[in-house]
């Protein structure tokens, strides 16, 4: 009996070191509605993606950290895996260190442009069909496009991430992937485009690189990426908070494709958006035009509001209408859900 007493307080003891040295957090979101797009059924739609993470911290003593981060997506209305056909961890899967030197990643992850844009645009990057992020924010621009079929292309894999520390304000950030192949599908030679064999290594290296800035009233960004096809794209962003509750954003881009592309090598792309806390709730608003060299421009205008329930849930309505060869109209209504 004692033994077992003494066992159970050393196994304590040992519990309460751990607990104090690291900590790993389970976390997510559960996003569902309904949404109905011009020519189609209403559909069982998400606003945001759905998300399981795992992300956590051991601290290694004289400031140095060790960190990583582990997260699923997953498509709420069915249980399945994102899409049916992305990784497991798709949404990121990194582990590094951190100190007084900045934050050092390896693995998959957003890109440093992808990551820091998402601040100024009014859906905050969600992938909604009311938001701007996924098309006109990236002038349709992939950061992967040698990734296996139905992955997300807004994240390097096999990639080296870097964020420096802040410095008034200031930050550096730099996602340097390497020449590996990611399994992407043959692409046949056309009077648009170059052919590019099937599983192909990339013939640069890809690369991303963001500065941003941050005070209380003003932020801004300038991005530089060049992706495993060596297209192009710069981008530069800001916001400003003229009262607490309102924040203002525009965003600049321009896509030069010139290395893959043979027609229509160059896109450019603006938005200009809001976000006004009232009360319980929030109203997005945006506008925004994407200008491919010799394609019809497209043009979309949206309006959202989200009602919070609590400090994790909220209900959302959309509405948005975006105009190329032809005119269609999104509404989704829905609920979201951290935890």
């Amino acid at each position: 009996m004692k033994k077992s007493l003494v066992a159970l307080a050393l196994f304590g003891a040992f519990a309460a070191t751990a607990q104090a040295q690291s900590s790993v957090q389970i976390y997510g979101t559960i996003d569902a509605g309904l949404g109905k797009l011009t020519g189609e059924t209403t559909k069982v739609t998400k606003r945001d993606n759905n998300k399981l993470g795992f992300k956590g911290t051991e601290d290694l003593g004289n400031g140095l950290k060790a960190i990583f981060q582990l997260e699923i997506r997953y498509e709420s209305d069915t249980g399945t895996l994102e899409n049916n056909a992305r990784p497991l961890f798709q949404g990121q899967s990194r582990v590094g260190l951190q100190g007084d030197f900045g934050t050092v990643r390896l693995g998959r992850g957003l890109t440093a442009f992808q990551e820091s844009s998402t601040a100024f645009e009014p859906w905050s990057g969600m992938p909604t069909t009311a938001g701007f992020q996924t098309d006109i924010t990236v002038a349709a621009y992939s950061s992967d496009p040698l990734s296996a079929p139905g992955n997300s292309k807004n994240r390097f894999s096999n990639a080296v991430f870097y964020n420096s520390p802040v410095f008034s304000g200031f930050q550096i950030n730099a996602t340097v992937a390497a020449k590996e192949a990611n399994g992407n599908l043959a692409v046949a030679a056309t009077a648009a485009n170059r052919a590019v064999p099937l599983n192909a290594v990339p013939e640069v290296s890809p690369y991303s690189v963001s500065a941003t800035y941050n005070n209380a009233q003003f932020a801004a960004m300038a991005a530089y990426e060049r992706n495993a096809l060596e297209a192009k794209l710069w981008s530069v962003a800001a916001s400003f908070n003229p009262i607490t509750e309102l924040k203002l954003m525009a965003s600049y881009q321009h896509q030069d494709d010139s290395k893959f592309k043979i027609t229509n090598t160059d896109t450019k792309a603006w938005l200009i958006g809001a976000n006004y806390d009232v009360g319980p709730g929030k109203i997005r608003a945006g506008y925004g035009q994407k200008t491919p060299d010799g394609v019809v421009k497209t043009k979309q205008a949206s309006l959202g509001y989200d009602y919070n329930l609590s400090k994790r849930t909220y209900l959302y309505a959309d509405i948005s209408n975006r105009k190329a060869d032809v005119s269609k109209t999104y509404i989704g209504l829905g609920v979201h859900h951290n935890f």
